[in-house]
């Protein structure tokens, strides 16, 4: 098949597959995650259970309504007189909650509310950091899949090159065979890529919570090289998720331990209404008050003091592992972005430059096959390098905003 022919038939190919492909960029994908992820949903439902209960905490006792009779006997004998003889009792009794219960039930109720919500958003950065380091996975492993699959079409001219020149007799069958074994060792390259990326495709998809797994386009390329980010470490104590939710379960191990002293005190029951007792209407009024005596709730009150402690030891960790992270997030964007510049930078223009030179000098009899195909392949393997540099830099930055709490 002729060249042209055959470059016309790819092109088509290429358009033709494009069509149906779904465009996506980081904050696309990101944003579909959060929509759909059927944990966040959980945890929303989670919410609104813990807003229930805080509803209910604020709630004041019911007072009791107590209708009592005494000293009834059976109506055979013919001595007792039902209106005389018996006692007849009709009184209300409400509960005074002592020592601000209800304040305190409240506001642990309160701060568990505040929990389940700083839950919620500390998934949803867990999230948003998986979906960024999968898009820049898969848009990498898509941009080598293309740039090998562009480099076969390349390559294709030397082996029809290699081709006319052995029907001609200027060369060697031996090196068309070369020629065609380094290429069909670069379709496999090229197979093994597509590979890759198809799998780094449905990886990403399944993070976002997608339950089909179509083509992707990805608009934003993994060659955009981002701004330094500056941010202090002492900053993602502020804004992490993780931070955040570890000081509100101290606070509300503390308000669950100010809630349980408060428990330890006794409430006071009052009661008044009506008694009719010997033919006659009478008042009635009276105290009850439980005796602190066994049970002054020690256990409880000793557990939620146990919790508080546990809860600041937990902080002060989780502290130190975003301190690390922060630290840990930097070092590598700063090493991939001296990869980038410094490294992969000059081994692009080396490369490229020797397989000119091969290529020329061969033409002209100056050099032999293999050296040709050296170059060619170190070429070739430092462009891959590059793009997978590339796309482990911006997973990296992706990781360093994560660690510093940035959407």
């Amino acid at each position: 098949m002729d060249l042209s022919i055959r470059t016309g038939v790819l092109v088509i190919l290429a358009c033709g597959g494009a069509v149906g492909q779904m465009p996506l960029s980081v904050d696309e994908a990101v944003a579909r995650a959060l929509t759909s992820n059927g944990l966040l949903a959980a945890g929303t439902n989670r919410i609104a259970a813990a807003e229930g209960l805080r509803r209910q905490a604020a709630l004041m006792p019911n007072p009791k309504l107590v209708l009592q009779l005494e000293n009834t006997r059976p109506y055979g004998n013919p001595a007792f007189q039902f209106n005389r003889d018996t006692d007849q009792f009709a009184y209300l009794q409400y509960m005074f909650e002592t020592a601000n219960k209800r304040g305190l039930r409240t506001a642990a109720a309160a701060a568990n509310v505040q929990r389940v919500e700083l839950e919620r958003e500390a998934l949803a950065a867990q999230i948003r950091a998986r979906v960024k380091a999968a898009y820049w996975l898969a848009a990498g492993a898509a941009q080598i899949q293309r740039w090998l699959e562009d480099d076969v079409t390349r390559f294709e001219e030397i082996v029809n090159y290699h081709q006319i020149r052995v029907r001609e007799g200027a060369a060697a069958e031996s090196d068309l065979l070369r020629v065609q074994l380094e290429a069909s060792r670069l379709r496999l390259s090229a197979s093994s890529a597509q590979l890759v990326a198809g799998r780094a495709r449905i990886d990403l998809l399944r993070e976002m919570g997608q339950s089909e797994f179509p083509e992707v386009t990805f608009t934003d390329s993994v060659e955009s090289i981002r701004g330094e980010i500056s941010d202090a470490p002492e900053s993602a104590l502020e804004r992490r998720a993780e931070v955040k939710l570890a000081r509100q379960i101290q606070a509300a191990a503390l308000s669950q331990a100010r809630l349980q002293q408060a428990l330890a005190k006794p409430n006071i029951d009052i009661l008044a209404g009506y008694k009719r007792t010997g033919g006659l209407d009478t008042m009635l009024a009276g105290v009850q008050v439980d005796l602190p005596f066994a049970n002054r709730n020690q256990g409880n009150l000793a557990a939620a003091l146990s919790e508080a402690k546990v809860a600041e030891s937990t902080l002060a960790a989780v502290e130190a592992v975003v301190r690390a992270e922060v630290e840990g997030a930097r070092r590598a964007v700063t090493i991939r972005k001296t990869q980038l510049d410094s490294i992969l930078g000059a081994m692009r223009a080396q490369a490229s430059e020797s397989q000119r030179i091969a290529s020329a000098a061969y033409r002209v009899g100056g050099v032999e096959l293999l050296r040709l195909l050296d170059a060619e392949r170190a070429r070739i393997e430092t462009q891959v390098l590059y793009y997978q540099t590339l796309s482990e830099y911006q997973q990296a930055v992706s990781a360093l905003e994560a660690a510093l709490g940035l959407p």
